[in-house]
């Protein structure tokens, strides 16, 4: 496990809009196939609450995480056509959230910041 002293998790919520839940899933294999290249991705996957999807994801430093975001961009615009980002979270510490500030702006992003934990 990496030293969450470096880890950096997002959190996205999607209120997926009336007839499009199965179009959305299916949607994305194509994010998890980018995603499983990425050498510091730790986790991705999803979970649903009837038409809220979640995505829980983590990543080796604020690099690792816009790696990702660079690496998935040009498939956000159409899922957005699918569903609404109602909520989105990024967790981690402050040093590496600082680093994400500026270019996760347009996302207004809720922060947290990491406090203490359980190491293995």
């Amino acid at each position: 496990m990496h030293d969450p002293d470096h880890v950096v998790s997002i959190h996205p919520y999607f209120k997926v809009h009336p007839g499009k839940l199965d179009e959305f899933k299916a949607s994305l294999a194509a994010f998890l196939e980018r995603t499983a290249t990425e050498k510091n991705n730790l986790y991705y996957d999803f979970t649903i609450r009837g038409d809220e999807v979640f995505c829980r994801e983590a990543y080796v430093g604020a690099e690792g995480l816009l790696e990702h975001l660079a690496n998935v961009g040009l498939l956000l615009g159409p899922l957005m056509q699918l569903a609404e980002l109602t909520r989105i979270e990024v967790h981690g510490p402050a040093a590496e959230l600082d680093k994400l500030q500026e270019p996760l702006a347009g996302m207004n992003p809720v922060y947290y910041t990491y406090l203490f934990g359980v190491k293995r």
